[in-house]
């Protein structure tokens, strides 16, 4: 099934999930609409099509076509030219004071927004917010939280404690030890919830370099230029949300306090000293006695899980690297040599464009298209199929 195809399913079976919930009374417009990521009046629009249309009526129409109230580019151009010959310096408003006056039919945003994309015009600070006390999502599965806790778990030994939780219920759907946080263990973490429980509608996390791209420190994120794992939920469909300040992840941080502070203890009363030992604890006891303690109940029933339906889930929490092949069948990579093997489709692959998928294990494998060329370990030696396929 092809990646637009998948998408494209999964919203429908989300909406009419969410359309039953509605006619049920168990969710709002505006609740169900949080969860497929719209707003309400789309939500509406889309509640029509499914009454009119049924699930054909919910496919995408009107991507590849163009707003019939989109500016002629010439327009567009001479406004800047307008602006930088006759007006420069004047500030927004004062100039679309004169543009109003000498026949202009364009909205004020419309000038100001088209001004600031040619660079002829800053962008003001935006105005301090007054900041009210968030409440828990709805429904389980609706938002999850992922972070990391650096901290000395072991007496001399400082990891990184990974988490993924859910907001409406507090539950902790993954927990696990690493020497650094960092693009894999966001990956197993978002793995271990799809495996378990199906996909979930967002994702809340700091603003880590695994997650974003943050041209300026203390900036706002790139939502355009992404990370390995960014890629990897927009091919899922999940939505992504940044944090911008340590108390918009204050749930996070209270939790965390109440695991450096319990978990030091328990580790150090059962003689844990290895990683390997502590991830086996926190996955047979540690987890699903805080589960069951500090688990609340959602505000609604029901669940915004749905569930996976795709194949192959390692091969989007991963790495994707693009190289091209050597003339002799060869892909430089960080260092390594990965030879592909000779098979029966090309005579060769000299000057093609592969895909290289470095997995959370560190093993890694090419990719022709959608077709898996080869499998090497960590430190790209090929892989012995025969022996895989008779294990």
């Amino acid at each position: 099934m092809k990646r637009t195809e998948l998408l494209q399913e999964i919203r429908r079976m989300r909406f009419e999930e969410l359309y039953g919930g509605w006619q049920k009374g168990r969710l709002s417009q505006e609740e169900a609409a949080q969860i497929l990521g719209v707003c309400d009046r789309t939500f509406r629009r889309q509640i029509c099509r499914y009454e009119e249309s049924g699930l054909e009526g919910l496919n995408a129409r009107r991507l590849t076509q163009a707003s019939h109230r989109r500016a002629p580019v010439d327009e567009v151009i001479a406004l800047g030219e307008r602006y930088r010959k006759s007006y420069r310096g004047w500030n927004v408003k004062h100039f679309y004071s004169w543009y109003s006056r000498d026949g202009g039919k364009r909205s004020y945003t419309w000038v100001k927004n088209t001004l600031q994309r040619q660079g002829l015009v800053s962008k003001s600070k935006k105005k301090g917010a007054h900041r009210l006390r968030r409440e828990r999502s709805p429904l389980p599965g609706m938002m999850l939280h992922q972070d990391g806790s650096s901290h000395e778990w072991v007496l001399g030994k400082k990891w990184d404690l990974i988490v993924t939780m859910d907001d409406a219920t507090n539950q902790h759907y993954s927990m696990f030890f690493v020497y650094e946080e960092g693009t894999a263990s966001s990956f197993q973490g978002v793995q271990d919830v799809i495996m378990k429980r199906g996909l979930f509608s967002s994702i809340y996390t700091d603003r880590g370099s695994h997650y974003w791209f943050t041209p300026e420190e203390g900036g706002k994120v790139n939502k355009t230029q992404l990370t390995q794992f960014g890629r990897a939920m927009q091919q899922l469909g999940v939505g992504m949300i940044p944090a911008y300040s340590p108390e918009a992840r204050g749930r996070s941080e209270r939790m965390f306090r109440t695991h450096q502070d319990r978990l030091t203890k328990e580790l150090a009363a059962n003689n844990i000293t290895t990683m390997d030992a502590a991830n086996r604890y926190l996955k047979k006891v540690y987890q699903p006695a805080f589960n069951k303690e500090f688990r609340q109940e959602a505000l609604e029933k029901g669940s915004a899980f749905v569930p996976w339906i795709g194949t192959h889930i390692e091969d989007i929490l991963c790495e994707h690297h693009e190289r091209t092949v050597t003339s002799d069948n060869c892909v430089s990579f960080e260092g390594k040599t990965l030879q592909i093997p000779p098979d029966k489709y090309r005579c060769h692959y000299v000057r093609v464009k592969v895909n290289v998928h470095r997995y959370i294990d560190g093993s890694l494998a090419i990719f022709h298209g959608p077709r898996r060329l080869a499998d090497y370990d960590e430190n790209g030696l090929l892989k012995n199929k025969k022996k895989e396929k008779a294990a």
